[in-house]
């Protein structure tokens, strides 16, 4: 890669992304801001992160970590990868996808993306923990 640094255009994190490979469009499916559960500490089956970048030249070492920003940022999952812009004028999107997160206690997290070793962006995730309703008793 040059010394010049991509331009992240947009950061999510959701459900999934699901790519048209006809049209080049990505939908990204039910954005994740909070997640909500009865009891900590609390697994999630599965997130997606999903970013998009203008302005690449060559080739970037990828790492994704989802930390524990209350428990000095320890590090909860990480995926790597890479991305190769092949344009700068061309948009590359990354799609990487988490399972089974153990997400210790309510509080923050955050998922940070590192590209060549550098901390590029952040996406901020909430864990709140609530009471299921009651169930209705028995006549």
């Amino acid at each position: 890669m040059s010394g010049i640094a991509p331009i992240l255009l947009s950061i999510q994190v959701c459900d999934s992304v699901i790519a048209d490979h006809f049209t080049g469009r990505a939908s990204v499916i039910n954005i994740i801001e909070t997640i909500a559960a009865s009891k900590f500490p609390a697994r999630h089956p599965h997130i997606t992160f999903f970013c998009e970048f203008v302005n690449g030249h060559g080739k970037s070492d990828v790492i994704v970590k989802l930390v524990d920003v209350q428990n000095d940022d320890k590090v909860i999952n990480e995926v790597k990868g890479e991305m190769i812009f092949q344009n700068v004028k061309q948009i590359s999107r990354l799609v990487m996808n988490f399972g089974g997160i153990v997400f210790p206690h309510e509080g923050e997290y955050r998922f940070q993306l590192y590209l060549n070793n550098e901390l590029t962006a952040e996406r901020r995730l909430v864990c709140k923990q609530v009471q299921l309703p009651r169930k209705p008793e028995q006549i």
